[in-house]
């Protein structure tokens, strides 16, 4: 694998982690009362997407092992383009349903290298 894309899929990696540490301990209601919580958790959602989206573009083939690539690159364009409808129950579903196959997916594809 090329190095570039190790780059992309540490940061993702990294990214996952800190969002996991972000939110232990909180619920929905201190995600909506505390602003600082949701800039770091959205900004990490767009560095996820952001990789994501490069990757595609330079190693289709590796995306294809990702699941929900398509969604999380899509929920990093919303992120950014829509940041004024962001539902903040979709975030912590995001946060709480699809991580844990993105780390999966992720830390098979690092340990392969």
């Amino acid at each position: 694998m090329k190095d570039e894309i190790l780059k992309y899929l540490h940061d993702i990696h990294e990214a996952v982690i800190a969002v996991k540490c972000f939110v232990k301990g909180k619920q929905l209601i201190d995600y909506q009362d505390d602003e600082m919580l949701r800039s770091a958790i959205e900004r990490k959602f767009e560095i996820i997407g952001e990789a994501l989206s490069r990757i595609q573009k330079t190693a289709p083939d590796v995306l294809l092992r990702i699941r929900n690539y398509r969604d999380i690159i899509s929920f990093r364009n919303i992120l950014i383009h829509g940041y004024d409808s962001i539902d903040d129950r979709i975030v912590r579903g995001v946060v709480e349903e699809d991580l844990d196959p993105l780390a999966e997916d992720i830390e098979t594809l690092l340990a392969e290298r």
